[in-house]
């Protein structure tokens, strides 16, 4: 029998309606959780790395065709709840992997939870856990004995023979005293103190009192952002004029201008996107730093002009070149195992911080490209020759 022309026509539509639901139920978006610290001591870093995100989804909201949702949450700088929101991204909204978080206790937080769960963290605060326990997690800040050792060299350029330290009272102050430690030996310096103060903390001056009383050449901090600046006002308070030094984790807007004076002349290790314009043009980071800085201008109308917001931007650019290559179905455990391995096995990627590097059995990917020494001149930071 003859169908007649309108009920052929009717059922084309719903055939056609039929492959299209199939194929957009086969191709199901991309889902990115987001935890960073909107609030508490450690939003300083944690704001800017909410406007590294807004950035990386300027620059690129999609991959092969899928859409990328983003999941984002604050954890008000709690450990706990770090974890909590990591938990609910994966068991609710089934995300594929998570971004965060901005301290070292939250991200070792997330970890846990992302080991249990098998779902990939790539941290963009230093944090690092050996063996099986850190087997889901990558970090992108470079680790502490890689900058420690560039500060080292200059002190010992400098003729520093003695060095105070002064550091949080948490992970990332014992990262950087570990390293500054292994570091300072061979090159003849002595570590003459190991003080320590929680990021919450209103004053150091007793700490500060007992480096002063020591008289080293140098003090370095193992630090962040604006709770950072305490150990420099108070060395400043009490007329110290030896050589100030810090980490990467101090290079944001908010620690200049709560440190004042107090932190003119400071060096840093930090990575090329600080100084992008200043690198060659033959140096392939200075490239993506300036479209960074570019997709940063578009969503935040600003010139970007701290460290940490572009840690967020490389996060997303290693998460773009693992989904191109990782097999599978987003929003499946198979795939969050794929995304995984795919992420660990990332070669020669092109970031504003480095140029990346990841093995299974190694959190950090980056080497010496990712590290240049500044100076910080009048509120602006300067690359050391």
């Amino acid at each position: 029998m003859k169908v007649p022309s309108p009920i052929r026509a009717l059922a084309g539509i719903v055939l056609g309606i039929g492959a299209l639901s199939a194929a957009s139920a086969w191709a199901a978006d991309y889902k990115v959780g987001f935890i960073t610290s909107l609030s508490g001591p450690v939003s300083s870093l944690g704001i800017p790395y909410e406007k590294g995100m807004k950035a990386a989804l300027a620059y690129k909201s999609e991959v092969g065709g899928r859409k990328i949702q983003l999941v984002q949450l604050d954890d008000a700088s709690d450990p706990s709840t770090a974890a909590r929101n990591a938990r609910k991204m994966i068991d609710e909204d089934k995300v594929d992997v998570i971004i965060g978080t901005a301290g070292s206790p939250g991200a070792l937080a997330i970890a846990a939870v992302a080991r249990e769960t098998k779902t990939p963290l790539i941290s963009i605060a230093n944090a690092n856990l050996p063996g099986e326990e850190g087997a889901w997690m990558v970090t992108l800040p470079q680790p502490a004995p890689l900058m420690v050792s560039a500060v080292v060299e200059r002190m010992k350029k400098s003729g520093v023979k003695t060095v105070g330290y002064i550091g949080f009272s948490d992970a990332w102050g014992d990262l950087v005293y570990d390293a500054l430690t292994k570091s300072a030996e061979p090159a003849g310096i002595k570590v003459v103190s190991n003080e320590r103060y929680a990021r919450a903390d209103a004053s150091v001056t007793g700490q500060v009192l007992k480096i002063v009383a020591l008289r080293p050449d140098a003090v370095i901090t193992g630090t962040s952002g604006t709770p950072g600046a305490l150990p420099y006002l108070a060395l400043s308070e009490r007329g110290y004029k030896g050589q100030i030094y810090g980490m990467h984790a101090l290079i944001n807007p908010d620690f200049v201008r709560v440190g004042g004076t107090s932190v003119e002349g400071l060096l840093a290790p930090t990575g090329p996107v600080i100084v992008a314009e200043q690198l060659p043009d033959s140096n392939p980071i200075r490239k993506v730093s300036m479209d960074f800085r570019a997709a940063y201008q578009k969503a935040n109308g600003a010139a970007p002009t701290d460290a940490f917001s572009a840690y967020t931007f490389d996060a997303w650019l290693l998460f773009l070149d693992a989904a191109q290559r990782a097999k599978g179905e987003p929003g499946t455990t198979a795939y969050r195992v794929a995304l995984r391995d795919a992420i660990v096995s990332t070669k020669e990627l092109v970031g504003t911080h480095s140029v990346y590097n990841f093995k299974p059995d190694n959190r950090y990917g980056s080497d010496e490209r990712s590290r240049v020494v500044v100076k910080l001149e009048k509120g602006q930071w300067k690359l050391v020759p």
